[in-house]
């Protein structure tokens, strides 16, 4: 983050991806010392699949799901391709939200094209909750395939996944989950929810980056079409050398974040609350986006009216956030999320994500307050000098921010 002062940063970016928890730490470092391939025969390869056997056993058991439908990947986003590439159909259309995350945006287009099919792209309320009426609509052409994230990457917003499978199954789609920033976080269970396929990656809940899952429910996909071809690992629908560091990190972080789940979301919640609670008192022109309890516990949006983000966040070095998703940051455009839900360029422009995870402590929040209020005072001092800052928010005259080198 290009942090160099004296005093610790302050992690609020979980989102983008959260520190590797001392278990997967401590796994993947043993699983780095051992030599051996997983599909070796020999003592060292037999190991190492036995150490994937139980990493499998571990990720299913977070999902309550089977081991065997488990497809071990590189990450979320080659899952969510996997996905949409193995459940489309020729000539038919495939149905995604607004909110997407472009991983699953850019696949569906891609696909859809090749298959000579469209997509049909159902946009979400000002709360970022979807809108079901359009959902219908599209249902009505028979897709092969509704694909709706589980929480939105952006704001937190829950989507109404029970809801979502029970109509789209009864119009005959399958449909798939991108549950990123879902799995590891808040329960899910597989068992219950009839979901066909659902894409998850380590990293955003303490597994080292580069590894991730596709959970394929048993006799329902058609078959796993291979994005690569090669070789017969993962009983030939993910063909290379399986990364036995990364996929025991995973199941160590899976197995770490099962034990304490909701204790961990209750506490996570409650810091979150106290966090924008304090930031929206201080400073009253700032707004919350999103729906205020349909939300994953540790996100926050915040629009801070008319500072833009990067001056904000370049104003608060000891803070780690983002001014969107880490996928988008190195785009000038505004989220493609904001808009969605019916803010301003300018209003996306001026809103930073704080993401609260399993390391977070109350006093990092505390700080962070202190930051993000110091912050904003600085910045709107420097954007227009002119104005005086109030109990109830700005006043005087404002001609507009100044050009700033943020």
């Amino acid at each position: 983050m290009g942090h160099t002062g004296v005093d610790p940063l302050i992690y609020l970016d979980y989102n983008a991806t959260a520190p590797v928890r001392p278990e997967a730490l401590a796994a993947t470092t043993k699983a780095l010392m051992a030599v051996g391939n997983a599909s070796s025969v020999h003592a060292g390869g037999r190991d190492a699949a036995l150490a994937v056997d139980q990493a499998r056993e571990r990720v299913a058991a977070l999902l309550a799901c089977s081991p065997s439908e488990l497809i071990f990947t590189s990450g979320a986003t080659e899952a969510n391709n996997l996905a949409i590439q193995s459940a489309a159909t020729p000539g038919q259309s495939l149905v995604i939200s607004a909110v997407e995350h472009p991983a699953v945006t850019e696949a569906a287009v891609a696909v859809a094209e090749a298959a000579g099919g469209k997509v049909h792209t159902i946009g979400v309320h000002r709360d970022g909750t979807l809108r079901l009426e359009e959902l219908e609509e599209a249902l009505a052409t028979s897709p092969a395939l509704v694909s709706i994230m589980a929480a939105n990457n952006e704001t937190g917003v829950l989507s109404d996944l029970d809801l979502m499978v029970k109509i789209a199954h009864e119009a005959g789609a399958l449909v798939h989950s991108d549950a990123t920033q879902l799995v590891g976080r808040l329960p899910i269970d597989l068992r219950r929810l009839d979901l066909d396929l659902l894409s998850m990656s380590g990293h955003k809940f303490g597994a080292p980056q580069g590894v991730g899952a596709l959970f394929a429910r048993r006799g329902t996909v058609p078959a796993i079409r291979p994005l690569m071809h090669g070789g017969g690992h993962e009983r030939g629908r993910r063909p290379g050398t399986l990364n036995v560091p990364g996929i025991v990190g995973l199941g160590a972080a899976a197995e770490a974040a099962a034990r304490c789940l909701d204790q961990e979301a209750a506490r996570v919640r409650l810091l979150r609350d106290r966090f924008e609670t304090a930031v929206m008192a201080a400073l009253p022109g700032t707004r919350r986006n999103g729906h205020p309890d349909l939300r994953l516990p540790g996100v926050s949006s915040l629009t801070f009216d008319g500072l833009p983000a990067d001056a904000m966040l370049a104003a608060m070095p000891a803070i780690a956030a983002s001014e969107g998703s880490a996928c988008s940051a190195g785009a000038m455009e505004p989220s493609r999320v904001l808009l969605a839900m019916g803010l301003s360029r300018d209003e996306a422009e001026c809103t930073i994500r704080f993401s609260l995870g399993y390391a977070t402590t109350a006093d990092d929040i505390d700080i962070a307050v202190r930051c993000v209020i110091g912050a904003e005072r600085r910045v709107r001092a420097a954007l227009y000098p002119n104005t005086t800052t109030t109990a109830s928010g700005p006043t005087g005259g404002q001609e507009g921010p100044r050009r700033h080198d943020a």
